[in-house]
């Protein structure tokens, strides 16, 4: 898992959304790769752009209350993720944060707040 969702930091000068993105076209297939199983349905989320230096495909919700691996499904696109999944405080009700390169393979515009629907692997 952490080979296809960890990504090295985006160099200093990195101002767009490509330069912030490093995932490698290698992971971005694994990622997007139709997955063997479905996994454990969490529930749904409305996500937001998350911190765009912070490296990687990753999802940081209150649907889970520690890390683990992960799927996210973005209907208006019909594309999913392969993530991680990052406990964040609040009640299961509250949004999440995803990554620019998950909101990026999900087909997501980077200021709007998608609906995603969230499984656990």
């Amino acid at each position: 898992m952490a080979e296809i969702v960890s990504a090295p930091a985006p160099p200093p000068a990195a101002r767009t959304a490509e330069a912030l993105d490093t995932t490698t076209d290698a992971q971005k297939a694994a990622a997007t790769a139709a997955p063997s199983e479905t996994g454990a349905r969490l529930g749904e989320t409305t996500a937001s752009l998350g911190d765009p230096t912070e490296p990687g495909l990753w999802l940081a919700t209150p649907l889970v209350s520690s890390a683990r691996a992960g799927r996210i499904e973005y209907a208006a696109t019909g594309k999913s993720a392969v993530v991680e999944l990052r406990p964040l405080d609040g009640p299961d009700t509250a949004g999440s944060q995803v990554s620019l390169a998950a909101m990026r393979l999900i087909g997501a515009n980077l200021t709007d707040l998608p609906v995603l629907v969230v499984y656990a692997e």
